[in-house]
C-alpha cells in the first residue's frame, strides 16, 4: 500500500473514534440544558485539565508555534511563556473561585448569566453585550480552526483546501452537536492524550535521526545563532507583547468553563498539576520540534511545505521520519488539536445564543413556562450548526494566518471578559454598571487598536507593535473599577454570596454531610 494509504487509514480510525465518543456523550447527556452545556457540574479534575489544555492549544500549538520559531526562532517562544504563566495563574486563583461562585450566584452555567446573577443586573444589558461579544470573537476564532484544518488536508493529503475544511467543519459540528459538553470534553481528553504523544514522539525521533542534540543545535549556531537566543531580534515592547498573551486566560470562555464543570472547587489543585504539566510537555514538543526543523532542512537543503509561513514544519517532519500509518496518527494529533478547540468554542457559542439571548427574550416575553427544558437543547444543537456555518463561510478565503486569526480572538476575549471575570471573583464593589462599562471599552479598545493601529499610526510605531491585549486589558480594568465607584449600592445578599464563595472555595473547605452534594 501507498504512504498516503496507510495515513488515510489511520485518519479515519481516529474520526471513527472521535464520533464513537460524541455518540457515547449523546446517550449519556440528558435532555435538559444544564447536562448539555455544562454536562451537570460532573467533572473530575484530571477531564478537566486535559480538555481545558487541548481546548485552548488549538492548531496554535502544532503548527502556529513551530512556524513562528521555525522562521524567526527562539525570540518567538515568548507567547508560551507568557501562555504557561497565565495558565497556572488561572488554576491558581480563578479556578476555585469560580467554580464556587457559579454556583452560589444563581446555579449559574454561562459566563454571562453568572455575571447578571453576581452583580444583581436587573437591565439585562450585561448579559446582551456578554453574549453579542461571545458570538462575534468565538465566530472569527472556530473559522481560525476551519483554516487550519483546511491547510492540514492542503499541506499532508493534497486535497483542496476547503474540502479539507469541510470534512473536518462536519464531523467536528456532528459529535459536538449531539453531543454536547460532555461530547466535546471527553474527545478533548482523547485529543489531549494524542497531542501529547505526537509531541514527545515527534522531536524525540528526529533529533536521534539529526545525530542528537549537539548536532542539532551546532547546526543551527552555524546558520545563525541568534535563533537561539529568547531576546535577540526582538524589542523590548514585543518581548512584553509576546508574554501579554497569558493575560488573556482569564477572559477565554472556553477555558474557564471547565472550571464551572468540576465536581468541586477543591478539585482545582489537582487539575492545576496535571493541566499544567501537560502544557508544559506539549509546549516544550512544539519548540523543540521547530529547532530541529531548522537543522533538518538546512542539512537536506529543504524547506517545509508551507516555506513562507513554516507552519507545516510538524506535519512534514511527521511524514518524514516515521511509517506511513504512525505518521497518519501524528498527523491526527493536529487535527485534534484543531477539533478539540472547535467543538469548545461551538459549545460556548450555542450557550450564549440559547441561555444568554434567546432564553433571556422568552423570559421577558413569558414564554419560559410553555418551552419545555427538551426545546432548548435542541435550540441549543441548531446554535452550533448555525455558527459552524458562519465560520466555514469565512473561512472559504483565508486572508491571515493560523496565528494571526487566534491572536485576534484571543485578545478579543480578554481584554473584554479577563478584567471583569477577576473583579467579579475578587472585588465586592464592582457595579453591573462598571463591569459593563469595561467590557465594551476592553473590546472596543482591542479591536480598533487591532484592526487599525498599524493603518492610523504607521506599521512601524509601537502602537502597531504592541499586542492588542495590553491596552484593552488596561482600559477595561480602569473604566471598570472607575464606574463601579462612582454606581455601586451595597447589597446584603451579594455581601452574603460574595464571603461565601471566599469560604467554599478555600483549599481545606469541608462540606456538611447534608449539604455537600449542592455546595461542593
Amino acid at each position: 500500500m501507498s504512504d498516503q494509504v496507510f495515513q488515510t487509514i489511520a485518519i479515519v480510525l481516529y474520526f471513527a473514534g472521535m464520533l464513537t465518543i460524541g455518540w457515547f456523550a449523546y446517550r449519556k447527556t440528558k435532555n435538559n440544558l444544564d447536562e448539555y452545556m455544562l454536562a451537570g457540574r460532573g467533572l473530575n479534575p484530571g477531564v478537566a485539565a486535559l480538555s481545558a489544555g487541548a481546548s485552548d492549544m488549538s492548531g496554535w500549538l502544532l503548527m502556529g508555534l513551530p512556524g513562528a520559531i521555525y522562521i524567526s526562532g527562539l525570540v518567538e517562544a515568548w507567547i508560551a511563556i507568557g501562555l504557561t504563566i497565565g495558565a497556572w495563574l488561572n488554576w491558581k486563583f480563578v479556578a476555585p473561585r469560580l467554580r464556587a461562585y457559579t454556583e452560589v450566584a444563581g446555579n449559574s452555567i454561562t459566563i454571562p448569566s453568572f455575571l447578571e446573577h453576581r452583580l444583581r443586573d436587573k437591565s439585562r444589558a450585561l448579559r446582551i453585550v456578554c453574549g453579542v461579544i461571545i458570538l462575534v470573537f468565538f465566530t472569527f476564532y472556530v473559522s481560525s480552526g476551519m483554516v487550519a484544518a483546511g491547510k492540514f488536508f492542503e499541506s499532508s493529503f493534497g486535497v483542496n483546501y476547503v474540502w479539507g475544511m469541510l470534512l473536518v467543519a462536519v464531523i467536528t459540528m456532528i459529535y459536538t452537536l449531539f453531543g454536547g459538553f460532555l461530547g466535546a470534553t471527553l474527545t478533548d481528553v482523547a485529543q489531549g492524550l494524542l497531542m501529547l504523544a505526537a509531541l514527545i514522539a515527534v522531536p524525540i525521533v528526529a533529533v536521534i535521526n539529526a545525530g542528537g542534540p549537539s548536532t542539532v543545535v551546532n547546526t543551527i549556531v552555524d546558520i545563525d545563532p541568534n535563533l537561539l537566543n529568547l531576546v535577540s531580534g526582538g524589542t523590548a515592547l514585543g518581548i512584553i507583547s509576546a508574554a501579554a498573551w497569558g493575560l488573556g486566560y482569564f477572559g477565554q470562555p472556553h477555558i474557564i468553563v471547565r472550571f464551572m464543570a468540576l465536581k468541586s472547587p477543591q478539585d482545582a489543585k489537582a487539575g492545576r498539576r496535571i493541566g499544567i504539566g501537560w502544557m508544559i510537555l506539549t509546549v516544550v514538543g512544539s519548540i523543540a520540534t521547530a529547532l530541529i526543523g531548522i537543522s533538518y532542512y538546512h542539512n537536506t537543503g529543504g524547506a517545509p511545505t508551507d516555506a513562507k509561513s513554516g507552519e507545516t514544519v510538524f506535519l512534514d517532519l511527521a511524514q518524514v521520519l516515521f511509517h506511513p500509518f504512525i505518521a497518519g496518527l501524528v498527523l491526527a494529533a493536529v487535527l485534534a488539536a484543531i477539533m478539540s478547540t472547535i467543538s469548545s468554542q461551538l459549545v460556548v457559542t450555542s450557550s450564549a445564543l440559547v441561555e444568554d439571548l434567546y432564553k433571556m427574550v422568552a423570559e421577558k416575553t413569558g414564554g419560559v413556562a410553555r418551552i419545555k427544558e427538551k426545546t432548548y437543547v435542541t435550540f441549543g444543537r441548531l446554535g452550533v450548526l448555525v455558527v459552524a456555518i458562519i465560520a466555514v463561510l469565512l473561512a472559504l478565503n483565508p486572508s491571515k494566518s493560523i496565528l494571526d486569526l487566534v491572536g485576534f480572538a484571543w485578545a478579543g476575549f480578554g481584554s473584554a471578559f479577563g478584567p471583569v471575570i477577576l473583579l467579579a471573583l475578587f472585588w465586592k464593589k464592582l457595579s453591573n454598571w462598571g463591569a459593563l462599562s469595561g467590557l465594551i471599552s476592553g473590546a472596543l479598545v482591542a479591536y480598533l487598536w487591532g484592526q487599525f493601529g498599524a493603518t492610523w499610526f504607521g506599521a512601524e510605531s509601537w502602537v502597531a507593535q504592541t499586542y492588542e491585549i495590553i491596552p484593552g486589558f488596561i482600559v477595561n480594568l480602569l473604566v471598570a473599577i472607575v464606574v463601579s465607584l462612582m454606581t455601586f449600592k451595597p447589597n446584603d445578599d451579594v455581601t452574603q454570596e460574595f464571603s461565601r464563595t471566599a469560604e467554599i472555595s478555600m483549599p481545606n473547605y469541608k462540606a456538611p454531610a447534608e449539604s455537600a452534594s449542592t455546595e461542593a
